[in-house]
């Protein structure tokens, strides 16, 4: 009878055993849910950070005026401008659109090349007035803390307080006065769509040029537009740009 009582105690032991190892394996288990549900929340919230940077302008650009407005770190300005989302007329580049041929390529297009002295890079307070720039388009001189948002813009810009900023930042500016013709301003924007990094399209109606870039410390001008212009304004892109006094990683775009 002992033996009986002896071995019913035994399977007992060895059922709450298992019993035990059971439930311990059930609660591993579902700590490992929760491990990998942690994960997946985070990788979700993670992806959601980086869509929202990326159309605040972290890194990206809105819809076909490339605007990039903000930055980690770092704020840029529109000026409630607004933004040129028009589809540039494409166009292809000819034999002298590059920086190595950029006097070959301003002398074919009718357009002059300056290099203005430096007139400064100080950043002004809200309350001092805008300077007024002895070359035009300004190519230095002393700004506004914040630069210009990178993109394309459908409005004149008359007080360069923020563009000026924008190309110590190592930005290429791209300008042309009101009165183009929309056929040529669509011309225009094609050169700056096809690769705007860096580059900042607006109006100026008050430069003597009809077409004009400008980087910091120089600026190409055209009396009149025509078709030898736009591989001008791609020679002169890619032989400024990004090669501000400061780096131009700072300023987002």
């Amino acid at each position: 009878m002992a033996d009986r009582r002896e071995e019913k105690a035994r399977l007992r032991q060895i059922r709450e055993e298992a019993e035990k190892r059971e439930a311990a394996e059930q609660r591993r288990k579902l700590w490992i849910g929760y491990g990998i549900a942690g994960v997946l929340t985070a990788a979700v919230v993670l992806g959601i950070v980086i869509v929202v940077l990326g159309s605040s302008g972290g890194g990206g650009a809105s819809g076909n005026s490339h605007i990039v407005s903000s930055g980690v770190g770092f704020s840029t300005t529109t000026s409630d401008l607004k933004p040129d989302d028009r589809v540039g007329t494409k166009s292809k580049p000819g034999p002298l659109a590059t920086a190595a041929k950029l006097p070959q390529a301003a002398k074919a297009a009718k357009c002059v090349l300056r290099n203005p002295p430096d007139e400064g890079n100080v950043h002004l307070l809200p309350s001092q007035p805008t300077p007024k720039y002895k070359s035009n388009p300004p190519t230095s001189g002393n700004h506004d803390p914040i630069p210009l948002a990178n993109g394309a813009y459908d409005a004149p810009i008359t007080n360069f307080r923020h563009a000026v900023h924008s190309l110590e930042h190592g930005r290429v500016e791209v300008e042309y006065k009101p009165t183009l013709s929309e056929a040529d301003q669509l011309k225009i924007k094609g050169v700056v769509d096809e690769d705007f990094r860096d580059m900042i399209l607006f109006q100026n109606p008050t430069m003597p040029w009809q077409v004009a870039t400008a980087a910091w410390g120089h600026y190409m001008g055209c009396k009149t537009y025509n078709a030898k212009v736009l591989d001008a304004i791609r020679a002169f892109r890619d032989a400024y740009r990004d090669h501000g006094p400061e780096p131009s990683s700072i300023q987002p775009g």
